[in-house]
């Protein structure tokens, strides 16, 4: 997604109100046999067969683990299938507790799956001729584990404003790790005055009250 980042006043002068958006190895143990009978070579080599199939099949299972994460800090061991796919997401927006934020949530309806990190957000003016990238806050990311049917957030911050702010129709979502986006109709007027784009921060996906 290509977008250009600029300040709120600039898009003020230049084109209305128009805004945007914009991360086994397998210790081969190798059995050296000491040169004697031929009896006790066939032995040596019969064990080192054994010993390759269990290799093969650690192997086998450090594949598996390469596809497939367990829970994290939980002890229930669950298996997810990888990040999560924006296809496999419904999303839904909600205003916050506080002024000048929005809630948007992250609904799994596929397998079990993991988000962790900064989703993208785009705003988009209502004459979509611009977009205003979200700034990344300075919470750190947890991991989400999602079952199917499960549900997390995230919140975006921007400094509002009544009547004469500029107008925002939609924001454009790109969950972590992913590259597909899903649009969002919203409704939200932000401050025009110079910095204020810079104060349009989003959190990472998990952070705040679930």
């Amino acid at each position: 997604m290509h977008t250009k980042n600029l300040t709120l006043a600039a898009l003020v002068l230049t084109a209305g109100l128009s805004l945007t958006a914009c991360q086994g190895s397998e210790n081969s143990a190798a059995s050296t046999s000491d040169s004697g009978s031929s009896s006790s070579s066939a032995e040596t080599s019969g064990t080192s067969g054994g010993s390759g199939d269990s290799d093969e099949s650690t192997a086998a299972t450090g594949g598996d683990s390469a596809t497939t994460e367990s829970a994290a800090g939980s002890g229930n061991e669950r298996i997810t299938t990888g990040t999560c796919k924006t296809s496999n997401l419904d999303f839904d927006t909600a205003p916050g507790m506080g002024e000048g934020t929005l809630l948007v949530s992250l609904k799994n309806t596929s397998d079990a799956c993991t988000l962790k990190g900064f989703p993208g957000v785009d705003l988009r003016s209502q004459d979509a001729s611009g977009l205003l990238s979200a700034k990344r806050s300075g919470l750190t990311a947890p991991v989400v584990d999602l079952g199917n049917g499960e549900t997390t957030r995230f919140t975006l911050h921007y400094p509002s404003a009544e009547g004469t702010g500029a107008y925002v129709s939609a924001i454009e979502v790109t969950p972590p790790g992913e590259t597909h986006s899903k649009a969002l109709s919203v409704s939200l007027r932000l401050q025009i005055a110079e910095g204020a784009d810079q104060k349009v921060v989003v959190d990472p996906v998990g952070t705040g009250k679930q």
